[in-house]
């Protein structure tokens, strides 16, 4: 049987790529995975940079808020994998970034709040 925190990953991945794609953006690549680490989503913006997105989230705020779990370690593996990623696959960009999407469930169970925290590392 699959975690339910999986799953709730999942889903709310699957809601951060639709919302993006509805802003214009192109999902590139899914849970991309090199030896530096794993990005949830590899996405071009609208401007043409290149950006990783970290989806945080967590059904209560018990464990602390969905950006909590971000921290300046975090960070840097995120942009070392960002790297990777655009030397692996020879990706042009304007600009690189880390943005950080953090998804709350609303009560009612189907809708989500989505916040996008937008260049929590560029270069």
């Amino acid at each position: 049987m699959t975690d339910p925190r999986h799953r709730l990953g999942r889903r709310a991945e699957d809601a951060v790529a639709a919302w993006l794609i509805g802003e214009g953006w192109r999902v590139l690549a899914r849970r991309w995975r090199c030896d530096r680490g794993e990005l949830d989503l590899v996405c071009r913006d609208r401007a043409g940079s290149l950006v990783g997105v970290e989806v945080k989230c967590r059904r209560t705020n018990h464990a602390g808020a969905p950006a909590d779990g971000v921290d300046a370690r975090r960070v840097a593996r995120l942009r070392a994998t960002l790297a990777a990623y655009q030397a692996q696959r020879c990706e042009p960009a304007r600009s690189l970034r880390i943005d950080l999407v953090t998804v709350v469930p609303q009560p009612e169970g189907s809708a989500w709040r989505l916040t996008r925290t937008a260049q929590i590392d560029a270069w």
